[in-house]
């Protein structure tokens, strides 16, 4: 296949966002390991809530639409996401709700199935799993394949401190080894 092509984003839009900074690292361990790149921040994206009044009364976004062929056009995808209330982001929940809205002739699931993803998380204490499991599991619906092996990323601030690597040896080698296996299973699919 042609070279992999992988999209990185974070459940967060916070300016000084440690889940962006941490989908910034992995997607450069993506990079080391064949695959071409890109970096988008869910801020330049900004949605309405969905609400299906609103679609039909105003159409699709133009934010959306360019969400929907960012996705369409990469293999798969690196998503890190900090942890609300014991679940996902709102700001992530409201984006791929809005991404399974489908354009004429297309199904709901098009900008997801057949893609392979990994998930992480940057948090401040030791929380994580459980919005990594609701994330993994809207994907999975959606025909994503979702790498079995996630990463938490606790006390994020002691170990994020740049955008290129984890303050972190181990750390550093889990994420390294995320971002292979999501190349290998994006080139085994693919090729």
């Amino acid at each position: 296949m042609s070279t992999p092509k992988v999209l990185a984003f974070a459940g967060s839009i916070r300016k000084d966002s440690y889940n962006k900074r941490l989908a910034k690292i992995a997607l450069h361990a993506a990079e080391k390991s064949g695959a071409e790149t890109t970096f988008i921040d869910l801020f330049d994206y900004q949605m309405p809530l969905y609400c299906e009044d609103y679609e039909a009364e105003h159409g699709k976004p133009e934010s959306v639409s360019k969400f929907q062929e960012l996705l369409k056009s990469h293999n798969g995808f690196l998503i890190a996401s900090p942890e609300y209330n014991s679940s996902l982001t709102g700001i992530l929940k409201n984006a791929i709700d809005w991404s399974t809205r489908p354009d004429e002739g297309e199904h709901w699931d098009t900008c997801w199935r057949g893609k392979i993803a990994g998930v992480l998380c940057a948090a401040s204490g030791l929380g994580g799993r459980c919005g990594l499991y609701h994330l993994k599991t809207i994907l999975g619906t959606y025909g994503t394949i979702v790498l079995p092996k996630h990463l938490i990323v606790g006390h994020c601030k002691k170990h994020l401190t740049n955008d290129e690597c984890v303050q972190d040896d181990k750390m550093q080698q889990q994420i390294d080894t995320i971002a292979s296996e999501l190349i290998r299973v994006i080139r085994g699919l693919h090729s």
